[in-house]
């Protein structure tokens, strides 16, 4: 019998070059997000969570106004800056905007839309609560 020939392996899911690409996108949300006066902005990481994006961003708007304009220039930024082009839901009435770039997941609320549904209860481990209030 003659050596089996080693194969190569695949790039595994979550690549060095992927992750950093999802990095890269994370800084530019947050300091997009932080520049325009989010309020409560937190970032709950989603390896191992869930294979749809890297990273998910909460974070609150003053108003609907508020809200509406933090989605529209978030959504400018990741297209200009990063070359993604971002889809959004609820825009409209602007209670509850949702930025999905990919890699990631950004949810802008009116703080009374966001003690409602508590996402952060939802994803957030027992390990990222104690990291948040810490």
């Amino acid at each position: 019998m003659g050596a089996i020939a080693a194969h190569p392996q695949p790039p595994a899911f979550g690549s060095a070059a992927k992750t950093a690409e999802a990095d890269q996108l994370l800084a530019l949300v947050l300091a997009s997000l932080d520049e325009d006066s989010a309020e409560d902005i937190v970032h709950i990481p989603l390896a191992g969570k869930s294979q749809e994006a890297d990273h998910m961003v909460i974070a609150s708007g003053r108003s609907s106004r508020h809200v509406s304009a933090l989605a529209e220039k978030l959504a400018e930024r990741v297209k200009r800056e990063a070359g993604v082009l971002p889809r959004s839901e609820g825009r409209e009435v602007a209670d509850w905007v949702l930025i999905d770039a990919g890699d990631v997941i950004v949810h802008i609320f009116r703080p009374e839309v966001r003690e409602f549904y508590q996402l952060e209860k939802m994803w957030m481990t027992p390990a990222d609560r104690t990291a948040r209030s810490a």
